[in-house]
């Protein structure tokens, strides 16, 4: 491992001070000083950061790269993004423990509710494990791009002991301790904790609900319990009401987890995001998970910040026109053939005057329901378009209908061509709300949800929007300080997590660090691949900007590209910053 000099950057340490300008010099993968004008040594390579800023890498909690950290060294999309640690097994879902026989359920668990290819899954997952302890140590094997953590899924553990009965029934008195005594070993094997979820709209790929959905409160006071006899490990959940249920679900919801944060002393966290049933519920639930922060209860909402929603095109798998007769008469055909047959006047006009089917799933039917809240994606990327940017408002200044407007617009770049529908934080038409939610004291950033939902969304490049979008090119609102952004998804994060030695520039802390144009720093246009094992497809956004990325001192990006370093290692539990001499300890000013 080489050591490195990081000369004549403007740093921003991942605590919300001001930036300064200073050197890093960098040995073993640990950063050993932070200062002016320091000389390098005979044995250093100097790194020459003049004109651009150096931040700590970014650290993603919420994702789904369960299966895909078996096959896959790069991560993406994070690895684009100037992530260095992601957290995975969120929402409950993921592969361990499991018995051989029973690994395809998982498969149909991640699939339904993370919109992962089962195929790509099936196909590409190395398994060679049973016990979540058998998982850590197969991950453990692995190297990557990135430091990877991982919660124990609950879906998981739920479906290993008590097989089909698991998303229908409550456990017995036995059967919970089972689970206990599973989630316990995995958090002293080194897994962050312990996830779940209770959102009606979670669903296994043939519609059916998770296995914590409707799970005895019990169940998870005992389980989130032995986080509290072990003193580590956070409970991560997408509770009851996030999906649009009443607010009184909601409400008592948040009132129950404060109660398991409160009995365990472990953190609670969970997403949180604007309904469509009630725009400002958002509102009151930070407002009062706030105050329970300050009566000392761990509880932690989890935000986005940008819209959740879909994206969609004609190499999706569902679209204003899937379900028509005459398109899936000739959905066969590759993209060029299909683009060809559908540029023809006849088949045009065909298609466009044919009712829809039905959709395979639910969510789907919004497809051609809510075309007032559809935007065509087109450079310049537009991260916040106004009401007039609508599909409909569009179609309306052209004179033609919206379904034409999206036949046309899908036609165009080659049938390359996406439009997106923001499902939720967005039902105002501005991100004046995702920043309220960014901004509170009681929020942390998250919910980018990298290496999840494949087919209809990449969030994964929230990272590169919180610098680019939100503190530097906002236009309708107020921005978020450059220093508070970086912090956001440097120290805000891993502490969150326990992992006490990294986010942040600072002598004794893992040398995780990005060294970034700022000036230059953009999102590229969401695009179709089709790059997962069995050639399935998933949404990719890279990034321009990215001058390096540093994992524990080795070089991992070089101007936006990947230089093949594999540093990044299994995390087994929360860190400490390791400890080192008064004087290597020194910060100068």
């Amino acid at each position: 491992m080489p050591n490195l000099l990081i000369q004549g950057g403007t740093v921003i340490d991942g605590n919300g001070t001001p930036p300064q300008l200073a050197d890093v010099r960098i040995k073993n993968g640990v950063i050993l000083e932070v200062a002016k004008n320091l000389v390098p040594s005979p044995n250093e390579r100097v790194f020459d950061a003049s004109g651009y800023l150096v931040t700590p890498g970014f650290v993603d909690v919420h994702t789904h790269y369960d299966g895909q950290a078996t096959w896959d060294e790069q991560l993406a999309p994070s690895c684009w993004h100037g992530v260095t640690t992601v957290v995975m097994g969120n929402c409950g879902v993921g592969f361990a423990p499991v018995r051989e026989n029973e690994r395809q359920r998982l498969i149909d668990l991640m699939e339904g509710v993370e919109d992962i290819p089962g195929t790509a899954l099936t196909e590409g997952m190395t398994w060679g494990w049973e016990s979540f302890p058998e998982y850590l140590d197969v991950l453990d094997s692995r190297r990557w791009m990135m430091d990877v953590g991982t919660h124990v899924p609950h879906s998981a553990v739920r479906h290993y002991v008590m097989g089909q009965r698991a998303a229908t029934e409550n456990a017995t008195p036995e059967e919970i301790a089972q689970m206990c005594a599973i989630v316990r070993e995995g958090v002293e094997k080194g897994a962050l904790g312990v996830s779940t979820s209770r959102l009606l709209a979670h669903r296994d790929n043939t519609g059916g609900v998770v296995p914590g959905t409707y799970t005895e409160e019990a169940e998870f006071e005992a389980i989130v319990g032995e986080l509290g006899k072990l003193g580590k490990g956070v409970f991560e959940l997408i509770p009851r009401g996030m999906d649009g249920e009443v607010s009184e679900v909601a409400h008592a919801e948040i009132d129950w987890i404060a109660n398991v944060a409160t009995s365990s002393g472990r953190p609670v966290i969970f997403g949180l995001m604007q309904t469509h049933t009630e725009l400002d519920r958002w509102r009151m639930l930070l407002e009062h998970a706030g105050k329970l922060q300050a009566k000392g209860i761990p509880l932690y909402p989890q935000v986005g910040a940008r819209p959740a929603g879909i994206v969609f095109g004609l190499q999706s798998v569902q679209h204003t026109f899937s379900t028509r007769p005459s398109y899936k008469a000739i959905e066969h055909l590759p993209l060029a053939e299909r683009v060809a047959e559908m540029r023809k006047p006849e088949v045009r006009a065909k298609i466009l005057a044919e009712p829809n089917g039905t959709y395979r799933h639910p969510m789907a039917q919004m497809l051609h329901e809510n075309l007032s809240h559809m935007f065509p994606i087109e450079p310049p990327i537009d991260l916040e378009p106004t009401r007039d940017s609508t599909v409909v408002k569009l179609a309306e200044a052209k004179g033609i209908t919206p379904e034409e407007f999206c036949y046309d617009h899908m036609l165009g770049n080659d049938g390359h061509n996406l439009i997106q529908y923001p499902i939720t934080n967005y039902y105002n038409y501005s991100l004046d709300d995702v920043h309220d939610m960014l901004v509170h004291p009681a929020s942390h950033f998250g919910l980018g949800d990298g290496g999840a939902h494949c087919g209809v969304a990449c969030d994964a490049g929230t990272p590169t929007m919180m610098l680019s979008y939100w503190s530097r090119d906002r236009k309708r609102g107020p921005k978020i300080e450059l220093s508070k952004a970086v912090q956001m998804i440097t120290s805000d994060t891993a502490d969150l997590y326990g992992l006490k030695d990294r986010g942040r520039i600072a002598p004794g802390y893992r040398a995780d660090i990005n060294v970034i144009d700022y000036d230059n720093l953009q999102l590229k246009l969401q695009e179709m691949v089709f790059d997962l094992p069995t050639g399935a497809r998933r949404l990719m956004q890279r990034a321009t900007g990215y001058v390096a990325t540093f994992v524990a001192g080795e070089q991992t990006i070089d101007h936006d590209s990947a230089t093949g370093a594999l540093p990044g290692r299994l995390i087994r539990g929360p860190q400490s910053p390791r400890e080192l001499s008064p004087t290597k300890a020194a910060v100068s000013a």
